[in-house]
């Protein structure tokens, strides 16, 4: 399978014009990866907060990101998300991950959500490096 990027990944894809527009500034000495950005209010689920799943996707996002201090093709074996708090939209968030641990081409990741100084969700998770062609 050929892994091909087209800019229109729904998290980061700067050409997709209903995406969150994430733009993760990746430290390749630490393996750690981050961005800030509000969640626009379109992205709700409850009245005035981010929908779950939004946040999923932004910590899923985070991780692979945080893999890319080694290389660049990564697909999510496992996330493991804890709701911490409800997160408002329109609320400037930082988005974080670490690659705690790397074995052959599985990456141990830990990432979080933080606003305010408060761990609003955090995720583990098992990422798996992939060949561009295969």
């Amino acid at each position: 399978m050929e892994i091909l990027s087209d800019d229109q990944c729904f998290v980061c894809g700067p050409a997709n014009s209903h995406g969150l527009h994430a733009d993760f500034i990746v430290d390749k000495e630490e393996h750690r990866a981050h961005c800030t950005l509000p969640i626009p209010s379109r992205f709700q689920g409850w009245q005035g907060l981010v929908h779950g799943g939004i946040l999923a996707a932004l910590l899923d996002e985070a991780g692979i990101y945080a893999c890319r201090a080694t290389g660049e093709h990564f697909v999510t074996a496992e996330l493991t998300v804890k709701y911490k708090l409800p997160v408002p939209v329109e609320t400037e968030l930082l988005i974080s991950a670490e690659v705690l641990e790397q074995k052959r081409k599985i990456y141990f990741v830990q990432a979080r959500i933080e606003a305010g100084g408060k761990v609003l969700a955090e995720s583990t998770s098992r990422i798996f490096e992939i060949s561009s062609k295969g």
